[in-house]
């Protein structure tokens, strides 16, 4: 599983989403414009993509920790890489 790309958005307030990545699980499945949120205790979490009012996917706890991990690598470096 690998992070292919990270997009910072710029939001830095409670609750916001951070970023958008895309993630390839395997060389099968490939996940686009997954959103890294900030939590108001300073955690990020990994959402999937919504179509309307609905999530597209959903993620065990294990894999969703993984996920946030590996997505805030991700962010971090992006966000490096643009200064």
């Amino acid at each position: 599983m690998r992070i292919l790309y990270a997009h910072p958005t710029g939001e830095t307030g409670e609750r916001d989403c951070v970023a958008f990545v895309d993630v390839e699980f395997n060389e099968d499945i490939r996940l686009y414009g997954l959103r890294l949120v900030r939590q108001p205790d300073g955690r990020h979490l990994i959402y999937a993509p919504q179509a309307g009012h609905r999530r597209t996917a959903t993620f065990s706890k294990p894999l969703a920790e993984q996920l946030s991990a590996l997505a805030l690598e991700a962010y971090e470096a992006a966000r490096h890489d643009q200064r």
